[in-house]
């Protein structure tokens, strides 16, 4: 606690950029912008798209991502993902988490003025902030269509029921993150969370620039256009301390799947595409113990676009 308080004040003391560059930024963020789409069909080619093939759902967006103390040292994966994120065809923009409320009031006039789904993700005290801005955007009665939190603060606030969907990643014997973030009484979001404590080869330092981190994100943010916010199912909650050596997966949240006869965790993970473990630390139960027809178990699931969707549920690899 004494290290991240140090930490925090290093950075109050001499990274707040100047409210004016920062209002310029949010006014007019060039670096936010995607880049220019190549052209659908190879140069010298005549070819026209398949009226046939139906156009798919164009990424939008706006991402805000927010460093933590010391962030242009320590958390430069929040650049490289806003990257990621550009390249993808949404706008990004990156800043310290010194000044959130600066970067939430200008988002907010940015959504009156043309409503888009919301992006927040944040490392160390930038996943505070991140959820900081969730908080005054339910004020202005605005959904966060996804809040990602890496590895943020103890003293970052419960998820609001604003928030569609929600995933944490941190290191729970972190003294400089660490944070355990729970949902707000009467979340009904898509929620989950990650502690790496188990992988020795994450820190705090380095959780914020794992590509395949990266990657989940990115496409996730991309389905975003295509997924609705809620399903016909329920969505459970997913806590997990992710095994070591295990692949990190992020789910976004849980679904009740009913048991056949003679099934067992072993038999839905196979049917699933799933590991065990990722079944056998929500359901309570011994990995090898029959289950009765009809008994209701938690699988996790992926989100998807619902033209992508075939199963009951879209978990496959």
């Amino acid at each position: 606690m004494f290290a991240w308080l140090a930490c925090a004040h290093l950075a109050i003391a001499g990274q707040i950029p100047a409210t004016e560059r920062v209002a310029a930024q949010i006014a007019d963020d060039r670096s936010a912008l995607p880049p220019k789409a190549a052209p659908d069909t190879p140069r010298g080619s005549a070819a026209a798209p398949s009226q046939n093939v139906p156009s798919p759902i164009p990424p939008r967006g706006r991402a805000y991502l927010f460093r933590g103390a010391m962030g242009l040292i320590f958390s430069r994966g929040m650049d490289a993902l806003a990257e990621k994120i550009r390249r993808a065809g949404i706008a990004a923009s990156v800043y310290e988490f010194t000044v959130c409320d600066l970067v939430t009031a200008g988002a907010i006039e940015k959504y009156r003025q043309d409503p888009a789904p919301i992006v927040l993700i944040g490392h160390s005290m930038g996943g505070r902030c991140a959820l900081q801005f969730s908080e005054k955007l339910r004020d202005e009665g605005i959904q966060a269509s996804l809040v990602v939190t890496i590895d943020p603060a103890h003293l970052s606030p419960e998820v609001p029921l604003n928030v569609e969907r929600f995933i944490n990643i941190f290191l729970s014997k972190d003294v400089l993150g660490g944070g355990d973030i729970k949902p707000a009484p009467g979340f009904h979001g898509h929620f989950a969370s990650y502690d790496l404590a188990r992988h020795d080869e994450v820190s705090h330092i380095k959780i914020d620039k794992l590509d395949q981190i990266h990657q989940q994100l990115v496409a996730k943010i991309v389905q975003l256009a295509a997924t609705p916010a809620r399903d016909d199912g329920e969505a459970l909650p997913l806590r997990y301390v992710v095994p070591p050596k295990a692949e990190i997966e992020l789910w976004d949240s849980g679904v009740t799947a009913a048991a056949r006869t003679g099934d067992t965790l072993q038999t839905l993970a196979e049917q699933y595409h799933l590991p065990l473990w990722s079944l056998a630390e929500v359901n309570p139960m011994p990995e090898n113990a029959l289950l009765a027809a009809g008994e209701r178990v938690i699988v996790p699931r992926q989100l998807a676009p619902p033209a992508a969707v075939s199963e009951p549920i879209s978990s496959r690899h």
